[in-house]
């Protein structure tokens, strides 16, 4: 990020920043930013024609595919950011883990961490070499700026937070509960605490390298924290998600979000607070956004919100999205600032021309 742009987002009255970017630093807006998380990816067919033959992990590991990728849904949606097209695994591969993404089953790892002897040989690994994603964040900026002249469409860095690396790290792969993870927290503190760490600083590693090829905000997306209860997360994983975010530039809007953590909305307002002088929470589509902006009144917070219409409606016709959408951007009318997004991620069978119309809905209300 430029001196410039960060001068732009400490001024309140910036028009010249992009909606989204307003928005995420408390400003209201002309029309309702929006964007979608797994915006850029398996629905569209030019990224399954794109991406035929390579690997999921080698397509994010070449930047010049994951910047085409990076832009697709801004070509055809419309959308008001684009989202680096990149895995949470990333920084594991990165890393020299041997770490695979199966289709169908998700992550995978070659040899799960069990033990405290397996995590002391873990973090024994360095970070890797993260040019690659500065590069291809480097080339979405340039194709972004070049294909859409007179348009300035963000870029948005992202890592998975470090509990879902780990999650997935001492489980072997996906899991339900999440039981072996939860498990090695209390058996095995000292340890647990070693290797949430280790993520955290891969991640750390992650975003930097994402903000120096442009991106000018960044989202942390905790997959699995909703298994959690409120004093675990507390005690043994927010203070890692804040290592994660320590070396992003406090000007830079971090957006925190978690699946199906309602219980856990102000513990992660307050991590986002800490790394940023502009916090934004992610809110699912199991909640309101009204009472998500009553959790942060409780504890005497106050942010804009991301979210959160429900991604099942893509599939309810239209009258049921629109009604959805019409809900959540008066919803979001009560908060500092909002940026609409789905409560999840796009699915995979979700019709393109579908959200193509929500995008252009959405800017008309």
């Amino acid at each position: 990020m430029t001196e410039t742009d960060t001068t732009q987002i400490r001024d309140a009255a910036a028009p010249s920043l992009p909606a989204v970017l307003q928005a995420m630093t408390g400003h209201r807006t002309e029309h309702p930013p929006v964007w979608f998380m797994r915006q850029a990816g398996r629905s569209l067919p030019e990224y399954r024609a794109a991406r035929e033959g390579t690997a999921m992990l080698e397509s994010c590991l070449n930047p010049e595919l994951a910047a085409e990728i990076t832009c697709q849904p801004v070509r055809r949606h419309g959308v008001d950011a684009a989202v680096l097209y990149s895995d949470i695994m990333v920084p594991l591969a990165l890393a020299g883990v041997g770490v695979r993404i199966e289709p169908g089953v998700g992550p995978v790892l070659d040899e799960p961490i069990r033990t405290a002897a397996d995590v002391d040989a873990l973090v024994s690994r360095g970070p890797g070499d993260a040019s690659v994603i500065a590069k291809a964040a480097r080339l979405a900026v340039s194709e972004l700026s070049h294909s859409e002249p007179g348009r300035d469409t963000p870029l948005i860095g992202f890592a998975g937070a470090p509990f879902t690396i780990a999650a997935y790290l001492v489980q072997g792969g996906p899991s339900r509960d999440h039981l072996a993870a939860r498990a090695m927290m209390h058996a095995e503190p000292l340890a647990w605490a070693k290797l949430m760490d280790w993520v955290a600083d891969l991640d750390a590693d992650f975003l930097t390298a994402q903000l120096a090829g442009g991106a000018r905000a960044v989202q942390l997306f905790d997959s699995w924290a909703g298994s959690l209860s409120a004093a675990d997360y507390r005690a043994h994983v927010a203070p890692h998600s804040i290592r994660a975010l320590a070396g992003v530039d406090r000007q830079i809007p971090v957006v925190h979000f978690a699946v199906n953590s309602s219980h856990l909305l102000e513990d992660l307002a307050r991590v986002a607070a800490e790394a940023s002088s502009h916090p934004v929470l992610g809110v699912d589509h199991r909640v309101s956004l009204d009472h998500a902006l009553a959790s942060l009144l409780v504890g005497h917070l106050e942010m804009p919100l991301q979210g959160n219409i429900n991604p099942a409606l893509l599939f309810a016709g239209w009258d049921a999205l629109a009604a959805e959408a019409v809900s959540v951007v008066e919803a979001g009318r009560r908060a500092p600032g909002h940026v609409v997004n789905l409560g999840h991620g796009v699915p995979a069978d979700a019709d393109p021309d579908t959200l193509t119309r929500l995008v252009e809905y959405i800017h008309s209300l």
